[in-house]
């Protein structure tokens, strides 16, 4: 049964989102090897995982977090500690001069970014005693992914400098620049990642030779905890960096941290029938687990007898698994089932820690998911936060 498989069910509530640190733990295990084999530093990315009342699983393994902002620099900083790596599209003078007390990387999008920014970036005394490095984000134009959306080398890309765009500013352009950063995977592997370098090395290889570039940030997107991801070859890749231009090498992962360590459970509100029998849960694809429609992607979901549902018309119950929000689109997919499902069932999506929770809205003012952890190796769970009406009222006035 489901309980039996997810022991946390009966000590937390629905909805919710639930963490397993005993996964959580295994995944920084496996990173922090990687470093330590290729020499290289890691970080956390926040964008794909900041629930920092977690955080003290992960530092024993690695050296700080990357942030796309003040906010999450700040969280950063206050709740991780170590480095703090810092690259946004675009920063106000505001952010500048609050980030420059505290960050340890400043990345810039833009010639005119840097340019606007680098008298008050290298007149601040951090940066005059070393303790703020500057980069440049660039784009190596080489797409290796199949998603247009999460892909920052198509053509007009706002995301890094192309070769062209160096070439063009002034010739003291790269003064106070001591690195250079690129992202550009998103879910991939490290054979698309070595491709990525060479196609780096091409255009930029003269610039990573230079004496004062002495960093080089090869992003996220790395699946480097998946099975069957290739560990050696990454490896590998970062070793010939280091080597070939005397840097040290940054990765910045947020999904290889929490992949497959999260769940969100659900609970069967109303079972209607249009053609299909549809199955009305108590939570939102667009507000609770908006990559199934942006991706889009299909979540694996667990069964009230505990078994993995199959695709439609696989098993003998076929349901359209339909949220509880005016969207009509508001579908997290067409699932079947080995038993019918009942008003009342508990449901559980797999997969659930990365990108999910810090994509959550309160859209519609449905209930949002309560947020949880379980640890298996002391079988206990915690309720580490519940939302309320209060919490979706103070966000609009």
């Amino acid at each position: 049964m489901l309980a039996q498989r997810f022991p946390f069910l009966d000590s937390t509530p629905s909805p919710s989102f639930v963490v397993d640190l005993e996964k959580l733990r295994a995944n920084a295990a496996i990173i922090a090897d990687i470093q330590q084999r290729a020499d290289c530093k890691i970080v956390l990315a926040l964008k794909a995982f900041s629930m920092w009342s977690v955080f003290p699983e992960l530092k024993p393994f690695i050296k700080g977090c990357c942030a796309s902002g003040i906010w999450e620099a700040r969280l950063a900083r206050e709740e991780f500690g170590g480095e703090v790596l810092t690259y946004s599209p675009a920063y106000d003078e505001s952010e500048i001069t609050e980030l420059l007390d505290f960050t340890d990387h400043l990345d810039f999008n833009s010639v005119g970014q840097w340019l606007r920014f680098r008298e008050q970036v290298t007149s601040h005394p951090r940066f005059i005693k070393g303790e703020i490095h500057c980069g440049l984000r660039v784009n190596p134009e080489h797409s290796t992914g199949s998603t247009p959306l999460y892909d920052p080398c198509v053509p007009g890309s706002r995301l890094g400098l192309t070769r062209d765009q160096i070439d063009a500013a002034c010739n003291d352009v790269l003064d106070g620049i001591s690195g250079l950063h690129f992202h550009t995977l998103c879910e991939q592997g490290s054979e698309d990642l070595e491709a990525t370098v060479n196609a780096l090395i091409e255009r930029f290889g003269d610039i990573l030779s230079r004496p004062e570039i002495t960093w080089l940030n090869i992003g996220g997107g790395h699946w480097i905890t998946k099975p069957d991801y290739n560990r050696d070859l990454l490896v590998n890749v970062v070793r010939k960096l280091r080597e070939q231009f005397s840097l040290r090498v940054w990765i910045e992962p947020g999904e290889a941290f929490a992949i497959h360590t999260g769940y969100l459970t659900a609970t069967v509100r109303d079972i209607t029938h249009n053609a299909l029998d549809i199955a009305i849960l108590n939570i939102s694809a667009t507000g609770h687990m908006p990559d199934v429609l942006e991706m889009p992607y299909r979540p694996d979901v667990f069964g009230p007898d505990g078994e993995l549902a199959a695709s439609a018309n696989e098993k003998p119950h076929t349901y359209r698994l339909g949220c509880p929000t005016c969207l009509a689109g508001d579908v997290i997919g067409d699932y079947s089932f080995s038993e019918e499902l009942q008003i009342g069932d508990r449901l559980v999506f797999d997969d659930m820690a990365h990108y999910t929770m810090v994509k959550t809205t309160m859209f519609n003012g449905v209930q949002h998911p309560a947020i949880c952890t379980w640890d298996p190796e002391s079988q206990t769970t915690k309720i580490i936060r519940e939302f309320t009406y209060e919490d979706y009222r103070s966000r609009l006035s």
